[in-house]
């Protein structure tokens, strides 16, 4: 990706004080899943590919490091960080504050509500509130009524979701004892379970869903059900870092903010996702 001349004065001051003049000789370590496509998926050949390796490659340049990118199971992305086997997670992680209880977040580059993929024939596929977009934090009252709405039809069914994501804790909290969760390792399992007919709904951020229906096996699959954003869903998308690495995350935060500014995170959604997932605001 072309390099980006830095521009602001900030950034500046927050690289000196990153590496000082041996900033551009530094590697920063970013760790991805690599199995949470269009976000980041392993591509022809083992090679990492996606809006979040693209966008990596951007703010290390914007940050004048090295950038290697590294894949890491999703189970474990945070021990690992912990563990210091990489400086940064970025793996469509959405913060929480739970998670906040362990490490730091970059401030948000993406944003992106949760959603039900479900058959076109199936009888989920009348489920109330289509083309809604509510939010579990500004507007509780309203997103409660509608999962409420959304119980009847989905009393008995199976819905697959990712584990120790934020999809998995608003199945645990709304709709466990009335629906089967079933939890998997990554999103492409249970996409596979969903079309073998083996669950009857899966429960996944938006932006990775428009990635399963450009599979042509899901051509008859689509989009049900209110858009949920907030809450127990998290507070936007952004890189995981350690708490006490506060100089690269000033670094991160200054980039960020200027790919979202000259719309680079724009151009790369539009790339990936077919829409612009960049905060808004």
């Amino acid at each position: 990706m072309k390099l980006v001349k830095l521009t602001s004065l900030s950034l500046l001051s927050a690289m000196l004080a990153f590496g000082g003049a041996s900033a551009q000789e530094k590697t920063v370590k970013i760790a991805t899943e690599g199995a949470y496509a269009p976000w980041n998926f392993t591509g022809a050949g083992g090679k990492l590919e996606g809006f979040e390796i693209d966008l990596a490659n951007d703010l290390c340049a914007r940050m004048k490091v090295k950038c290697e990118i590294v894949a890491q199971d999703w189970d474990g992305i945070i021990p690992a960080l912990q563990a210091k086997k990489y400086d940064a997670i970025m793996a469509g992680m959405t913060i929480t504050d739970k998670r906040k209880e362990a490490i730091e977040f970059s401030v948000p580059y993406a944003d992106t509500p949760s959603v039900f993929l479900v058959a076109k024939d199936s009888p989920l596929a009348k489920m109330p509130g289509t083309g809604q977009t509510l939010n579990l934090g500004t507007q509780q009252a309203a997103a409660e009524k509608a999962i409420e709405d959304l119980k009847p039809l989905l009393k008995g069914k199976t819905i697959g979701v990712q584990g120790s994501t934020i999809q998995a804790n608003f199945a645990d909290k709304y709709l466990k004892g009335m629906a089967d969760v079933r939890e998997y390792k990554t999103t492409e399992q249970h996409d596979l379970d969903l079309a073998a007919g083996r669950i009857d709904a899966v429960f996944a951020g938006a932006a990775q869903i428009i990635g399963t229906l450009e599979k042509p096996e899901f051509k008859d699959y689509g989009v049900v059900g209110p858009s949920l954003t907030g809450g127990v869903l998290g507070a936007g998308i952004a890189a995981g870092l350690r708490k006490e690495d506060k100089e690269l995350k000033k670094a991160l935060d200054e980039a960020i903010q200027a790919a979202i500014k000259d719309g680079t995170v724009k151009t790369l959604s539009m790339k990936w996702f077919k829409t612009d997932i960049a905060p808004q605001g």
